[in-house]
């Protein structure tokens, strides 16, 4: 179903990407501080799932109107930018410990879920990539090309997955072990503050 040869070099590309920080990594990472390893993981997942939408898009052809519609792209854009000014206020005005009771754990670990799939969904950068990036390792000679798609997709789904999530519970991990100091709390919330702000920033700012 796919070229061995190309999938091989897209398992190399795939995995230099996914282990090297980007905006969803430093999201898991400022998710599992603030939250503790559950949150960092179903923040992962949800991001996860958001690729793997991503990839049925590419597959069906759907991510290319983005190409077509420059305005789909800046509304995508400033709504991205906007939900992540709003976590951010969120965090810098949170002072409860992470994993405590105070904090929410369950309905924050479904909070962290959806977070995750919609500053994905909602970054216009991953469907350009996907459009951009996916095709390379497509054979159109040994057809079912939707099929190419998507077995690339679920293959760097499940990559990233495997390496945000152990992102996300390592950084979990840390912030629990930290969490007894309520100065050191406060200050997790103010770095994931921080850096939602900075991605919201990064997004509204960054050309197409």
């Amino acid at each position: 179903m796919v070229d061995t040869s190309l999938y091989a070099a897209f398992l190399l590309a795939a995995f230099v990407l996914c282990v090297t920080p980007g905006p969803d990594m430093m999201f898991i990472v400022a998710m599992g501080g603030r939250g503790g390893p559950a949150t960092g993981v179903m923040a992962a997942f949800g991001v996860a799932c958001a690729m793997l939408v991503h990839a049925v898009a590419a597959a069906l052809g759907l991510s290319a109107l983005f190409t077509a519609l420059p305005a789909l792209y800046h509304v995508l854009r400033w709504a991205g930018a906007a939900y992540l000014l709003y976590l951010a206020v969120k965090a810098f005005r949170d002072r409860s410990l992470p994993g405590t009771e105070s904090g929410h754990v369950e309905p924050g670990h479904r909070r962290a879920f959806w977070q995750g799939a919609l500053i994905n969904l909602l970054n216009p950068k991953v469907i350009l990539f996907n459009v951009a990036f996916l095709p390379q390792f497509v054979n159109p000679q040994l057809g079912h090309v939707s099929a190419q798609f998507m077995a690339l997709g679920i293959t760097i789904v499940i990559m990233g997955f495997c390496v945000d999530g152990a992102v996300g519970l390592l950084s979990g991990k840390l912030a629990l072990l930290l969490r007894r100091s309520r100065r050191v709390a406060r200050g997790l919330n103010i770095f994931s503050g921080t850096v939602f702000t900075g991605l919201a920033v990064r997004l509204a700012v960054s050309p197409k």
